[in-house]
C-alpha cells in the first residue's frame, strides 16, 4: 500500500535540518518501508527548503508511523506539521 507523508518545517530550521541530513539519508537507505520517492519541499524560488515529501510503500499505517517515529529529522524536531495519508496511484508518467 502507498502512503504520502507531507511535512512542513518550523521556521528557522535550515541549519538544524542540514545537521540532521547525513543521519536522515543513512536512515532512508535502510528504512523499514520502501521509499518510492522523497525530497524536499521548496518555496516557489525552487531552492528554499520548507519541508519534505515522501511516497512510501508499506504493509499498513502502523509501519509508516514506525518509519516516521525513527527518522532522524523527527529526532531533530524540525517539522511543525506532518500529514500521512494513504495514496491511490492512478498515473505514473516517470521514465
Amino acid at each position: 500500500m502507498l502512503f504520502s507523508i507531507y511535512c512542513i518545517d518550523k521556521p528557522g530550521m535550515l541549519e538544524t535540518r542540514k545537521a540532521a541530513m547525513p543521519a536522515h539519508v543513512e536512515y532512508l537507505a535502510k528504512a523499514p518501508v520502501t521509499v518510492r520517492m522523497s525530497g524536499p519541499l521548496v518555496e516557489d524560488d525552487g531552492e528554499t527548503i520548507i519541508g519534505s515529501l515522501y511516497i512510501v510503500e508499506a504493509p499498513d499505517r502502523a509501519a509508516v508511523d514506525a518509519f516516521q517515529r525513527d527518522d532522524p529529522l523527527v529526532a531533530a524536531d524540525i517539522w511543525e506539521r506532518v500529514e500521512v495519508r494513504a495514496f491511490a496511484k492512478r498515473l505514473d508518467n516517470w521514465d
